[in-house]
């Protein structure tokens, strides 16, 4: 039987292997979100807003997608820990036909309801019409935010995450590149404005799904295809939304959140929306790299506790806790020290800038808090506290979140003062992921 190094390599050496090629894809990723918006604000800042009001209905699918893969991603490496290649590649099959099934829901959704979507939040026509064609786009056409997703968390839980980082940057790589093409019409491409912005995201997608494919059918030698196991198992099924729910209700409550903040914040200005946006996006590309070392830590902490290697369990979660801490810390202070220049990469103008700055010195000291959070809940997901994972969760991305907005908002009435629900949120989930944690450590006798 071959000897895998997610029990063998030395700690340090084996977290640095797995996490820093996801940590360089997810750079690359959100880097594209970031670009992303800074071309569609070039068009106006209507479009940027349709834009930011269209990222929470995009985190829809994504929570999913990424709730399949974790779910996958940990049961996997477990099966092959306790010898059961056959059942982890039940797994693995089953994760495909349930990405499928996702899909073709989300036809349905883009077709149906994306302008009813808008309509609910503003009544201004450029930004209804603007953001619908961008919803029905990435919506309809979005296969591949399921699968390009898939495909990279497979090769990284069996032990390749170099391969990973490539299927992954690909994609970005692409959108980078079509995106000013396809929404400013340069050379022979069409000028199709917010809606080549939408174009661009799915043909990366696309592309980022069939060089995973393309990698895990000629590389992996832990999963070989067979169609005939894409298919409903329901045993399987629920064992991978048993681990995986909590990344879906992470990324779906978080994309209810952004829609009753915006709701909230429209009452402002819609200036001010596009702010939000701006520090979703930023928030996201600050925490990419915690989410490549959680994506590099959930095999091996799935593995090593399926071994009962409980010493290598704990030596993982406390290296990728401390590094976590470490650089997020480096984060805040640059980004409390420089904000304007990322405001002024969306074409801010002098009104936006007067909110933004504020905004984000605000909002940025809440990084070293998410840290906590993200590092200790993904520990808990991998090591069988899915429960405890969920219960965090479902308190940060809305049941503190979005009541604190809310009642800044009617207590104050003022702008600046609504954004300290951020910190606020992730100080008091940041206690609770450790008071949960350790309890956690009681349970499995860490």
């Amino acid at each position: 039987m071959r000897e895998n190094k997610l029990g063998t390599w030395p700690i340090p050496k084996l977290l640095v292997n797995m996490s820093v090629p996801m940590m360089i894809s997810f750079f690359i990723q959100a880097l594209y979100n970031i670009v992303d918006s800074m071309f569609v604000a070039q068009i106006s800042e209507n479009a940027l807003t349709a834009v930011s009001l269209a990222f929470p209905m995009q985190q829809v699918a994504n929570a999913i997608a990424v709730g399949i893969g974790v779910g996958m991603s940990a049961l996997v490496p477990h099966y092959i820990g306790l010898k059961k290649e056959k059942r982890a590649n039940q797994v693995a099959h089953t994760g495909i036909f349930l990405n499928l099934c996702f899909a073709g829901l989300f036809i349905v959704l883009g077709a149906l309801f994306a302008q009813k979507i808008y309509l609910v939040q503003t009544n201004v026509p450029e930004i209804v019409q603007g953001g619908t064609i961008y919803l029905r786009i990435v919506w309809c056409v979005g296969i591949g935010v399921f699968f390009c997703q898939y495909f990279e968390k497979m090769l990284v839980c069996t032990g390749n995450p170099l391969l990973a980082m490539i299927s992954q940057a690909s994609g970005a790589l692409f959108n980078i590149v079509f995106d000013p093409l396809l929404i400013f019409g340069i050379g022979p491409f069409p000028q199709w404005g917010i809606a080549g912005a939408a174009i661009a995201t799915v043909g990366g997608q696309l592309f980022s799904t069939c060089i995973g494919f393309f990698m895990n059918h000629h590389k992996n030698h832990w999963i070989h295809f067979q169609w005939s196991l894409i298919r409903f198992q329901p045993d399987v099924a629920k064992e991978i939304f048993r681990v995986g729910i909590p990344s879906m209700v992470t990324i779906g409550l978080n994309s209810a959140t952004s829609f009753c903040v915006n709701m909230i914040i429209l009452g402002y200005s819609t200036t001010a929306t596009a702010v939000y946006g701006i520090w979703l996006k930023l928030q996201n590309f600050c925490c990419m790299p915690l989410f490549g070392l959680n994506n590099g830590m959930i095999p091996i902490l799935s593995y090593n506790l399926a071994q009962d290697k409980k010493d290598r369990v704990k030596q993982t979660s406390q290296l990728a806790f401390r590094f976590a801490l470490v650089l997020m810390v480096c984060v805040m202070i640059i980004l409390e020290a420089f904000p304007q220049p990322f405001l002024q990469m969306y074409n801010a103008s002098d009104h936006m800038l007067d909110i933004g700055i504020v905004a984000l010195r605000i909002c940025v000291a809440s990084l070293p808090f998410a840290s906590i959070s993200l590092i200790r809940s993904t520990a808990m997901q991998a090591l069988e506290h899915a429960r405890y994972t969920l219960i965090v969760n479902i308190l940060r991305q809305f049941l503190i979140i979005v009541p604190a907005f809310y009642l800044l908002s009617t207590l104050f009435h003022q702008l600046q003062y609504i954004w300290w629900a951020v910190p606020i949120t992730e100080v008091i989930c940041a206690y609770i992921s450790i008071y949960y944690y350790r309890k956690m450590e009681k349970n499995l006798q860490l």
